[in-house]
């Protein structure tokens, strides 16, 4: 039985794409606590996953010369929403580095969450989660969301330094959908901002 259950969680974990960072209660349908928490101890000790810290795994990408790469900031905050079914949100100071409105690389990788507060360490990197109300949460886990995050980094003061038409050309019409439908939910001054963005 308990090589049944090993088979069937290697099969589910092979069928994610590599980089693949999950949690035992991905497989909760398949078995016991107990027997799942064996099978991800076989599979670890084969070299197949590997953990990165308590109750947290990963399907680990392979370079052919590097080797074993770093697991994705992104990919664990996501598993850890995932194991409350709450969703995420890139903080403001990463969704303008990620749009390149900005160049400063954030020092801490915050992720804002409608879940509990937690910071787990892997390796040297700490990922904070971040508990926040739900009009700190609008367009969560969507681009038009992270549009939403870099835009209020610059804060009213600073907002005529947002590139609008520069933005504007990056996104794609399903983005700019998205954008025009969460627009009325954000802070009132951003509001004009974001319309003309999405145009």
């Amino acid at each position: 039985m308990p090589e049944t259950i090993t088979n069937a969680i290697r099969k589910r974990i092979h069928a994610k794409h590599r980089g693949w960072v999950f949690t035992a209660k991905e497989f909760a349908k398949l078995g016991s606590r107990a027997a799942i928490d064996q099978a991800l101890c076989r599979l670890r000790q084969s070299g197949e996953i590997r953990r990165l810290t308590r109750g947290l795994y990963e399907y680990p990408r392979v370079h052919s010369r590097i080797g074993v790469l770093s697991p994705s900031v992104e990919a664990i905050a996501k598993a850890l929403a995932a194991r409350t079914h709450s969703r995420l949100l890139v903080s403001e100071a990463r969704a303008a580095n990620l749009l390149g409105l900005s160049t400063q690389v954030p020092a801490q990788n915050v992720f804002l969450t409608d879940g509990p507060s937690r910071t787990v360490q892997v390796g040297r990197q700490a990922i904070v989660l971040k508990h926040a109300s739900p009009s700190r949460m609008i367009g969560a886990e969507s681009e038009a969301g992270i549009v939403i995050q870099a835009v209020r980094s610059f804060g009213p003061e600073a907002a005529r330094e947002i590139p609008v038409e520069s933005l504007s050309r990056k996104l794609p019409p399903a983005v700019k959908s998205d954008l025009k439908r969460l627009a009325p939910a954000a802070p009132a001054w951003s509001q004009p901002i974001l319309r003309r963005i999405a145009v």
